[in-house]
């Protein structure tokens, strides 16, 4: 009995160690040299045809011939965990290529649905955990940075000397008077909140900043249904502006290669804005009905709630004006921002090509707000919207 034990453990030894020297003939087939592999084939085969009763006796021979046709590479363990490291990396940047794409909102132009960066006063905040937290706490749950800074000397701000430095998220730095001040933000967003202007006089303790900047939603951008089911009214979509020009000026140098809005419009649509509301006329109909009558996913956003003012006219060059029609061209789609007082979109640089499109966005995953999870799950505040103020949104939707 204890010589059937015996064998049947050394026999698994072999079979382990045929395994581990064929492994090795595979995975490294482009690194052994020709009389390498003739070695370790000639043991495989050896190693096969061994019989049962001397599988014992042989076993640390095989593993020394093994070892000494293919010594151990030095810093194997290393070697290996880069080999994993360089899988996992390309598993991740396919995905990505093919299904998912994070993405950050960069702007306002999709408010109150989605954020951009954005700051937060403290003395109007609604988050109660605002403040209280630990900063690096504070950063990971809502994706805020503490906005801080009074005039410690007097003297004008310095146009010249604005310097914004980062790589997770951007700080800008600014002289006034005698005094540096770094704040979080590029430094067209610093200069928005803290209400800097060239050749104004600051006062030793006037208040720049007391607050939180938001680094705007992140998502994911699921890629494949595009090319699996008709894109509908609706759908926020994130697209290129490869080929797309506004002002004169080719939409990638003026704000970015990347670009959020919601679908409008779909080819063959004849598009026209009255009383700010936007009215379709499917291809192949005869009338005119308000948006949100044909896709109900519209109705929140003429709801007057909570920074929803629906889409507005007297902007742009396409459905600016009174009785200003559009037919949007085939393989082509009408894209508005839902903060449509302040959206750069198809209304200044036209519709956007089907080659363009990314895809649609999906899920928002962080900062943990309301907002967070499926694209569209909530509706607005319950609040009116009210009047928009200088930083170009409406103090309600800061009530997220």
């Amino acid at each position: 009995m204890m010589n059937f034990w015996k064998r049947h453990r050394a026999k698994k030894r072999l079979a382990k160690l045929r395994n581990e020297i064929k492994l090795c003939r595979h995975n490294d087939d482009d690194l052994l040299s020709q009389k390498q592999k003739e070695d370790l084939d000639a043991l495989l085969l050896e190693m096969r045809e061994t019989p049962a009763e001397e599988v014992d006796s042989r076993l640390d021979g095989y593993l020394s011939r093994f070892r000494k046709s293919v010594p151990p590479y030095r810093y194997q363990t290393i070697r290996g965990l880069l080999d994993l490291l360089l899988v996992v990396g390309a598993v991740a940047f396919g995905i990505r290529a093919l299904f998912l794409q994070p993405f950050r909102i960069p702007t306002s132009s999709m408010q109150p649905t989605l954020f951009g960066i954005h700051y937060i006063d403290r003395e109007t905040k609604v988050n109660p955990l605002l403040g209280k937290l630990p900063a690096p706490l504070e950063w990971l749950l809502f994706s805020t940075r503490r906005a801080q800074a009074q005039v410690q000397s007097p003297g004008e701000l310095d146009p010249e000397s604005f310097r914004t430095t980062g790589t997770l998220s951007d700080t800008t730095s600014f002289t006034i008077g005698n005094t540096r001040y770094r704040l979080p933000g590029d430094a067209r967003k610093v200069i928005e909140y803290a209400d800097l202007e060239a050749g104004r006089r600051y006062r030793t303790g006037d208040t720049l900043a007391d607050g939180f900047v938001s680094m705007g939603d992140h998502l994911f951008v699921e890629r494949w249904s595009i090319y699996l089911a008709p894109l509908k009214r609706g759908d926020v979509m994130v697209f290129t502006t490869d080929g797309l020009t506004a002002q004169g000026r080719k939409l990638s140098e003026l704000s970015g290669f990347f670009y959020i809005k919601r679908l409008v419009g779909l080819p063959g649509d004849t598009l026209r804005i009255v009383n700010n509301v936007l009215e379709v006329k499917p291809a192949g109909e005869d009338q005119f009905r308000p948006i949100y009558e044909i896709a109900p996913i519209f109705e929140k956003l003429y709801s007057g709630k909570g920074g929803y003012q629906g889409h507005l006219s007297g902007m742009g060059d396409l459905i600016a004006s009174p009785g200003q029609e559009y037919v949007v061209p085939k393989d082509h789609y009408f894209m508005m921002g839902d903060n449509s007082r302040f959206s750069l979109d198809s209304r200044f640089f036209g519709a956007v090509p089907r080659k363009n499109l990314v895809g649609k966005a999906w899920v928002a995953f962080w900062p943990f707000t309301r907002r967070w999870g499926l694209i569209d799950r909530v509706g607005p505040v319950d609040a009116p919207t009210g009047k928009p103020v200088k930083d170009m949104t409406f103090p309600v939707m800061y009530r997220q």
